[in-house]
């Protein structure tokens, strides 16, 4: 543990996916974080990963779970459905999202509860691998934003890379060896205050969310060591799905990609 002190007791679940998973990633990555002092060492927060592989939610836990702030993620309620899979996500306290259905909202309620009981709550804002052909970070969806308004907590933006080379987008053939480096940067808290007086409207979960995206693509930048696209991608004006692989315009599609998911709610 390097980052701020775990000191809530784990649920068992999560213990045992940890005991399982983190000694096996020690051994088949390398890793390179950065910024863990600005993960917050007490208090709930949002904290917010660009996304580019399937890979990414390990990887990104991994990180978290070295910080001493395990984290808890929304996820697509189909995970959910796979047998001990989803039981043991289900034990270990993440979040199911049902997307498009009046249970979307009793998702966005358990996360900002679970803000505000304390916990540190993962939501990739892009709701799904980015959709941009060089895995920069896309048009994000407003969650992330809209729970960090309501609770008026911590929005830490965290870029990613290298998850992609163990598993390409839309991949199902991982490759391990050489082992890849996994870099992990948290960038300080976005500055939304000015923000809290404000309606939460689409105006102000717009302007929330792009800042978040701006933080995220800077970050991305230090670790790839190269510039950004002049306008960041937005799947809707380039005419790509916004579910399901790209390539196979289906929500199962895989093999290749690089591009994405889904996306948002809460």
């Amino acid at each position: 543990m390097t980052g701020g002190a775990r000191r809530r007791r784990l649920p068992w679940a999560y213990r045992f996916a940890a005991l399982l998973l983190r000694p096996l990633l020690m051994r088949v990555t390398k890793r390179d974080w950065r910024g863990l002092e600005n993960i917050p060492a007490e208090g709930g927060f949002v904290v917010s990963p660009n996304h580019i592989s399937y890979a990414d939610p390990l990887v990104f836990a991994h990180f978290m779970f070295d910080t001493g702030r395990e984290a808890y993620f929304l996820g697509k309620d189909s995970l959910f459905a796979i047998p001990v899979v989803g039981w043991l996500l289900k034990k270990c306290g993440q979040i199911p999202v049902y997307r498009n259905s009046v249970a979307a909202t009793d998702a966005y309620r358990a996360a900002v509860d679970g803000v505000r009981a304390g916990k540190a709550l993962g939501i990739f804002p892009e709701g799904t691998i980015t959709r941009d052909p060089d895995l920069w970070p896309m048009r994000g969806k407003t969650g992330a934003a809209r729970v960090a308004l309501e609770t008026r907590c911590p929005l830490i933006p965290v870029a990613q890379w290298g998850a992609q080379e163990i598993l390409s987008p839309y991949g199902h053939r991982p490759s391990l060896f050489p082992r890849k480096t996994m870099q992990m940067y948290a960038g300080p808290p976005v500055d939304l205050s000015d923000l809290y007086d404000r309606p939460i409207d689409t105006k102000t979960l717009r302007e929330a969310t792009d800042r978040l995206m701006d933080r995220i693509t800077e970050l991305l930048e230090v670790l790839r060591d190269e510039k950004r696209p002049v306008e960041r991608f937005d799947p809707r004006s380039h005419g790509v799905p916004e579910i399901g692989d790209p390539l196979k315009h289906d929500d199962i599609g895989r093999e290749r990609g690089p591009r994405t998911r889904g996306e948002e709610r809460p």
